[in-house]
């Protein structure tokens, strides 16, 4: 192995993330190594990392070759896998173009949560289509503290818990997961998110995402919301035959998500790369036995 690795570092909506380009999947890179890199003092710093490997060269990615040259080994803060962040999905595409891989247009970029679609522009934000969100039956309650909401259980190819409340404040610091029940909603976990109206069409909202901890902003999540607002004001694309487009503000800036009568997602924000250079090698290594 080469004693330095290339790395870059990019962000959407300070959804911040390492990005490790790996055509090839030759860089090992076990849970604690990932965990290493994303540790904002001992490391480079981020919500997750971006493992940049072609479809064909991954065993998971594999069966996605034909429809996507590209597949976003996604992994949380602490070194865990995940199955999409949308984030990182923008993210990624902004350095598939950075690298020369991509140009402006349309490209599909595999991951663990399926083949996403995604239009990328030179300069501007970018569109990423989400797919479907899908909504299981039964009440879900998470809490804070001494108080409990009522929550929207939605998948987005990764679970959500999106509970309306009052003030944003009372989310808390969102250090450690909130309590949910009943446990067996979210066997494997859950992204929660506290979201308050700010006017039509107009919502904000705070994420404690599975992994990571309160993060800037959550793409996955700000669809989760959007989908779980226009069903609590009784809006539903399927229904009525016309789009429906929430703007969702996150700590890190606005997302804007449009709901399609097909059932399909389409979420449109920026994505920025901020500084590229190389790991040590041997220091990686060296975190792997941590």
């Amino acid at each position: 192995m080469s004693t330095r690795i290339p790395f870059l570092k990019g962000h959407g909506t300070e959804n911040d993330f390492v990005i490790v380009p790996d055509p090839d999947n030759a860089i090992d890179l076990p849970p604690a190594a990932v965990a290493a890199l994303c540790d904002r003092r001992a490391g480079i710093g981020g919500d997750g990392l971006l493992h940049v490997v072609r479809s064909a060269a991954h065993p998971e990615a594999k069966s996605m070759a034909a429809e996507a040259e590209w597949f976003m080994d996604y992994r949380n803060g602490d070194g865990s896998i995940a199955e999409m962040c949308g984030n990182g999905v923008r993210v990624f595409a902004r350095y598939l173009q950075r690298a020369g891989h991509v140009t402006e247009g349309d490209l599909a970029i595999a991951t663990r949560g399926g083949v996403k679609t995604v239009h990328v522009s030179k300069d501007g934000d970018i569109t990423v289509g989400m797919g479907r969100a899908l909504l299981p039956e039964g009440d879900v309650t998470v809490s804070v503290g001494e108080r409990s909401w009522p929550a929207r259980n939605i998948n987005m190819g990764n679970p959500h818990a999106v509970a309306f409340v009052e003030d944003l404040e009372h989310a808390g610091d969102l250090l450690a997961p909130p309590p949910f029940s009943p446990a067996t909603a979210y066997p494997d976990g859950v992204n929660v998110e506290f979201v308050v109206d700010r006017g039509p069409g107009h919502v904000a909202m705070r994420v404690h995402e599975r992994g990571s901890g309160e993060t800037r902003s959550c793409g996955t999540g700000a669809c989760a919301v959007a989908v779980a607002t226009a069903r609590r004001d009784g809006v539903d694309p399927a229904i009525t035959g016309t789009p429906v487009t929430c703007t969702v503000d996150v700590p890190g800036g606005t997302l804007v998500i449009t709901e399609r009568p097909d059932g399909q997602i389409e979420m449109t924000g920026p994505a920025v790369i901020v500084a590229e250079g190389e790991i040590d090698a041997e220091w990686l290594e060296g975190t792997a036995g941590a």
